[in-house]
């Protein structure tokens, strides 16, 4: 897959980003509509979206990711490969993850993945961390009953706060207290298998939608 030259840290709260993106007409971009949906939040080049796709053709994917490049290459890939259950969108998850899963049928988000995202290690910038309580009121709200969340990192103090975020919301329940010592995932994305071959840890947590009734008004969580 060739590479795409871009720069690894974007500001979110840049005025270029500012704009949602545009929800997808979902019939149009998956051959079958009616199928579960995984959404990767960040998914850099896409490289695991794209062999989840392969692996499992009975789910449909989504990829947001706010590096454009990244989304463009992506979605050429996709057209090279002939997938028809994947799909990459250009946008900030700030402002981009509400108008795209309100568009969605309900029921139909059943997994979410967050898997390295940029740690922003200065205390300054910590407000533009991927996961934020907003995002997780979001989720929340739209992802359906016992539906997963996957949260990794190779930095234990961003993958705490990520915990501390979901178990803080009353909708989310830890599966177990320890960090997950394999991805319960078929697919690992290209920043663990780098990560483990270093012979560094990752800092893996699996979270499950609970029944709860939420609705939109939920905002204050």
């Amino acid at each position: 897959m060739t590479r795409v030259r871009v720069r690894q840290h974007v500001n979110p709260f840049s005025k270029k980003y500012q704009t949602p993106a545009k929800p997808p007409i979902w019939d149009k971009v998956y051959a079958q509509v009616n199928q579960p949906l995984h959404l990767d939040i960040g998914c850099a080049r896409g490289e695991f979206l794209l062999n989840m796709a392969i692996v499992q053709p009975s789910w449909n994917f989504l990829g947001l990711e706010i590096r454009e490049p990244l989304v463009e290459r992506a979605c050429a890939m996709v057209g090279e490969l002939g997938l028809s259950n994947v799909h990459f969108l250009f946008g900030n998850v700030n402002n981009s993850i509400e108008p795209i899963l309100e568009s969605l049928p309900q029921g139909r988000l059943q997994r979410v993945t967050i898997q390295f995202p940029d740690p922003w290690f200065k205390k300054r910038q910590a407000k533009r961390r991927l996961v934020q309580p907003e995002l997780v009121n979001n989720l929340a709200i739209y992802l359906s009953c016992e539906g997963m969340v996957l949260l990794q990192s190779d930095v234990e103090a961003v993958a705490q706060e990520m915990c501390d975020r979901f178990e803080a919301h009353p909708a989310f329940q830890r599966q177990g207290t320890d960090w997950l010592a394999t991805n319960p995932l078929s697919v690992p994305t290209q920043r663990e298998i780098l990560t483990l071959s270093r012979g560094e840890p990752v800092y893996r947590a699996l979270f499950v939608r609970c029944y709860k009734q939420l609705t939109q008004n939920s905002r204050n969580l």
